[in-house]
C-alpha cells in the first residue's frame, strides 16, 4: 500500500495543484473551470514525461475521472432519464450505427482496411478510446491492429479535446436551448471526459444532461461489440488480465446512484458535498488529461487515417445539428 501511494503521489499532487489553480482562476476571472484546467494541464504536459509523475497522472485521468462521473448519478433522478424520450434514444442509435457504417465505407473507398473503418467509426460513434480498445479486442488479429488502435486512441482523444472547446461555441452561435446543447455535446463528443468538460463549461444543468446523454450513448458499446463478435466470428486472443471491460463499472455505479436518488430522499448536505466532490474530481481529471496530450504523435502518421477520423467526427456532428435544427 505504501509503495502504491509513493508511486501515485507525485502525479496526483500535480493534478490537484492544477485543479486548485483552475478553480481559483475561474472564481476570480469568470472563466469556465474545465477549460482552465485543460489549458493548465497542457501547459505542464512535460511533467507527464517524468517517470515519477506518469503513474499518478494516469490514475487521475482514468480512475478519478470515473469516480467523478459516477457521483454525478446522485444529481440526476429517473425522471431525467425518461425526459430524454424515445426520439433522443432513436437519434443516438442512428448516430452510432451510421457513424460505424460511414467509417466502414470511407475506409474501403480510401484503400484502408474495413477493420480500420469499423474501429474508428465505433470509437467516434460511441465513446472514444474505451470503444477503440473494446472493439480492437474482438477484431481478427493482424500486423496493423495494434498500430491502428494506437492511432485511433490518439486521434479521437485529440479531436475530442478540440470538440470540447469548439462545440460549446457552436451551440452558443446557433442559440441552442439547454436541452439541445446537451444533446449536441453528449451525442457527438467522443470521450466522457470531454463531454463533461464541454457541458459544465456551459452550465451545471447542461453538464448533467450532456453527461447523461453520453452515458446512454456509452451503453451502445455492449450490443455493438456483441454484434461484431457474431459477424466477424473473431476469437479473443487477449488474456483475461488484458481484456477490456465491455461494461464500464462507472456506468453501473452512475445508474445505481441515479436510482438511489430516484427512490430515496437524500439529505441536502449529502447531495451538496457529493456534488462538490464530483466537481473537483472532474476538474483534476481534466487537468491530468491535458498533461497527457501529445500533439506531435499525430504528425508521425500519414494524412489518410487522420482525414477519416475528421470525416467521421464531422459526420456525427452534422447529423445531430441537422436533427436539432429540423426536428
Amino acid at each position: 500500500m505504501k509503495d502504491t501511494i509513493d508511486r501515485l503521489a507525485p502525479g496526483v499532487g500535480v493534478s490537484v495543484i492544477c485543479g486548485l489553480a483552475a478553480l481559483f482562476l475561474s472564481e476570480h476571472y469568470a472563466t469556465p473551470v474545465m477549460l482552465l484546467a485543460l489549458l493548465l494541464g497542457i501547459a505542464v504536459s512535460f511533467l507527464y514525461d517524468e517517470t515519477r509523475c506518469r503513474a499518478g497522472i494516469d490514475f487521475v485521468a482514468s480512475h478519478v475521472l470515473r469516480i467523478g462521473v459516477a457521483l454525478i448519478g446522485l444529481r440526476i433522478a429517473w425522471s431525467d432519464l425518461t425526459s430524454l424520450g424515445w426520439q433522443t434514444l432513436a437519434v443516438l442509435a442512428v448516430g452510432v450505427l451510421s457513424t460505424i457504417t460511414f467509417g466502414y465505407v470511407l475506409a474501403r473507398a480510401t484503400g484502408m482496411s474495413r477493420h480500420f473503418g469499423i474501429l474508428t467509426g465505433g470509437a467516434v460513434g460511441i465513446c472514444g478510446a474505451s470503444a477503440a480498445l473494446a472493439i480492437s479486442s474482438v477484431l481478427p488479429p493482424s500486423p496493423s491492429r495494434e498500430r491502428d488502435t494506437l492511432l485511433t486512441v490518439i486521434g479521437v482523444t485529440l479531436l475530442s479535446t478540440v470538440a470540447m472547446v469548439v462545440y460549446p461555441m457552436i451551440a452558443g452561435a446557433l442559440d441552442l436551448s439547454t436541452q439541445d446543447t446537451s444533446l449536441f455535446l453528449g451525442g457527438t463528443i467522443h470521450d466522457v471526459a470531454q463531454v463533461v468538460g464541454a457541458g459544465y463549461s456551459v452550465s451545471n444543468e447542461t453538464g448533467d444532461l450532456a453527461t447523461l446523454t453520453k452515458l446512454v450513448r456509452v451503453s451502445f458499446l455492449i450490443p455493438v461489440v456483441m454484434i461484431l463478435v457474431v459477424v466477424l466470428h473473431s476469437r479473443r486472443t487477449e488474456t483475461p488480465h488484458n481484456r477490456p471491460t465491455i461494461l464500464p463499472w462507472f456506468l453501473i455505479a452512475f445508474v445505481g446512484l441515479m436510482l438511489l436518488n430516484s427512490l430515496v430522499t437524500l439529505p441536502e448536505p449529502v447531495l451538496t458535498q457529493t456534488s462538490n466532490a464530483s466537481r473537483f474530481a472532474l476538474v483534476i481529471a481534466i487537468a491530468a488529461i491535458g498533461m497527457k496530450s501529445n500533439l506531435r504523435q499525430l504528425l508521425e502518421v500519414g494524412m489518410k487515417p487522420i482525414l477519416i477520423l475528421v470525416a467521421e467526427t464531422t459526420w456525427i456532428a452534422l447529423l445531430f445539428l441537422i436533427y436539432i435544427c429540423c426536428f
